[in-house]
């Protein structure tokens, strides 16, 4: 398999070979890109396996905290010591109650595309399906169950076990010679052969199955009878069981092919009432047919012991039946049991899926309460900039000067029609006087229209009106300026106390009055005068309020 990753120096040992071949984290290696640095484990820098966040913000795998955790006293992160060791807080100590399951990094693992790194196997998917790709991976090297020492391919196990494993040998209780060799099937072994018939291993296998059933009886997985040979925690196994269904499934496979070279010598061939689609049946249902295939001695054989014989038989095979049902019954107990544990995290799943969906509905209520609460915001923070720009431009003595920018533009757009007049700010006559404004046309308008730029009078509806007045009286000076300072434009109007755009206004503002024919436009582009600079005009208006 692809090596993981170097480890901190808070690592955990490597587990053995009998164990979870990833306890720690899932190496970089069997991702199709780059992992992101979020899903890698705090210690041992590899993906991270049930993602664990701590108090300080770092993730751990669930087996890397909890190693740390037993194995240092007053554990602090390392990832804190890394980032800033003059910070270290409280919350930078470690402890598996002060941390918590990080689902949603746990889910964006999940989906991971990976692929088998084992050489020859060309599987490709998704995290979640990896553990169980690697219990199953054909190419996979495992050491075979027997105890004889070999590693071989998962795909080339049940060759090994048939052709190569010294440990898989059934021998001939009456010759001491294999069954599976073609010298104890084709000699006529004499005597009572077959009466105590059993599969007998070499004495090394012996010891070997008889250490590996004892060492397991405390700690072993509960396929042990066939040849599991795997120990750990209650945990470990519990992980292994739902793991290793595939070569449990091999396990029992050959351990049958094994009852089946003990129970049935050269020359006999099961009725298909015996098969092991019969085994799920009560064992009064079996018959077993007292044929001469079930003779398992030689034609040489005394024939007034040959019912006795066929009887022994018959017992042996329907008490090998019985234990296999029982295995069977035992499978399909623990295969019950993960499909009710299965069933029940779907439950789990999918009613934490609810509360997550209901939280995150609260919180899209929440963001758009908060949207229109900023839009609010915005719109008062708007009339507030435009208020205080009012306040800064305005002027309450009747003189104000208009600084107008990008004329050229401005004039440009006043010729094509996009934007024909431009209104200057408020000003007042006094404190609580008259509110006017200026209308400029930089293009002209009525009779200067295209030839001249004309220049406005308005009379705007005031806060103080009721008290002011009417109509509007005053003498009003428009000036062009020339900031040059030689030539100014000057000109000025009595208002027609008749007209009403010096009447008390009715609406925002009254209508217009005042030059239209101010300034041609040949003299106000003309290089002789410096009324536009730097595409900037000034003009002033005074109100003569005495």
């Amino acid at each position: 398999m692809a090596e993981s990753s170097p480890r901190s120096l808070q690592d955990p040992p490597s587990s053995g070979p009998d164990e979870d071949e990833f306890p720690f984290g899932y190496p970089t290696s069997i991702c199709e890109d780059v992992p992101g640095q979020k899903f890698l484990c705090s210690n041992c820098h590899n993906i991270l396996k049930k993602a664990l966040q701590t108090l300080c913000g770092h993730r751990y795998c669930s087996a890397c905290l909890t190693w740390i955790v037993r194995n240092n006293k007053n554990a602090i992160c390392q990832k804190c010591k890394e980032e800033d060791p003059n910070t270290l807080g409280e919350e930078s100590l470690l402890a598996e109650d002060r941390a918590f399951g990080d689902a949603a990094i746990n889910k964006e693992i999940s989906e991971l595309r990976v692929r088998c790194v084992t050489p020859g196997c060309s599987w490709a998917g998704v995290m979640k399906d990896f553990e169980e790709h690697q219990s199953l991976c054909e190419y996979a090297l495992i050491p075979c169950h027997t105890g004889c020492g070999h590693v071989v391919m998962r795909r080339k196990l049940a060759d090994h076990l048939e052709n190569g494993c010294v440990n898989n040998v059934t021998a001939c209780q009456q010759c001491q010679c294999s069954l599976a060799s073609s010298e104890c099937q084709e000699h006529s072994c004499e005597g009572s052969l077959c009466k105590e018939q059993k599969p007998v291993q070499t004495e090394t296998a012996s010891e070997e199955t008889s250490l590996s059933t004892s060492s397991a009886s405390k700690d072993g997985c509960c396929f042990s009878a066939v040849g599991c040979a795997f120990r750990g925690s209650k945990e470990k196994i519990q992980e292994h069981e739902k793991s290793a269904v595939g070569a449990h499934m091999l396990l029992l496979l050959q351990h049958m092919r094994h009852l089946q070279g003990s129970l049935c010598p050269k020359g006999f061939s099961p009725r298909p009432e015996l098969s092991l689609k019969s085994a799920g049946k009560s064992i009064c249902e079996l018959q077993i047919p007292a044929e001469p295939e079930l003779d398992c001695f030689p034609a040489s054989s005394v024939p007034g012991d040959a019912s006795v014989l066929q009887q022994l038989v018959r017992e042996k095979v329907i008490s090998e039946l019985e234990n296999k049902l029982h295995v069977f019954e035992n499978i399909v107990a623990v295969l019950n049991k993960e499909v009710e544990s299965s069933q029940l995290e779907i439950l789990a799943f999918r009613r934490q899926s609810e509360l997550d969906q209901n939280i995150i509905r609260a919180l899209e209520l929440k963001i758009a309460e908060l949207q229109q609460c900023l839009m609010q915001k915005d719109a008062g923070l708007s009339s507030l900039h435009k208020s205080l720009l009012f306040s800064e431009q305005a002027s309450y003595d009747g003189i104000f000067l208009w600084k107008i920018t990008e004329v050229g533009r401005k004039l440009q757009d006043s010729v094509t029609g996009r934007t024909v007049s431009l209104y200057s700010p408020a000003f007042y006559t006094a404190k609580y006087g008259y509110k006017v404004c200026l209308r400029v046309y930089l293009n002209g308008d009525g009779t200067g229209k295209g030839t001249h730029m004309s220049l406005f009078f308005v009379v705007m509806k005031g806060d103080y009106d009721a008290l002011l007045p009417w109509p509007f009286r005053h003498k009003v000076t428009f000036m062009l300026l020339d900031q040059n300072n030689r030539e100014h434009i000057i000109d000025a109007f009595r208002p027609d106390l008749t007209s009403a755009s010096f009447q008390r206004p009715v609406n925002e503002m009254n209508i217009a009055s005042g030059c239209p024919l101010f300034l041609p436009l040949a003299k106000l582009q003309s290089p002789k005068h410096a009324y536009v600079r730097e595409d900037t005009l000034f003009l002033k208006c005074i109100i003569e309020t005495n």
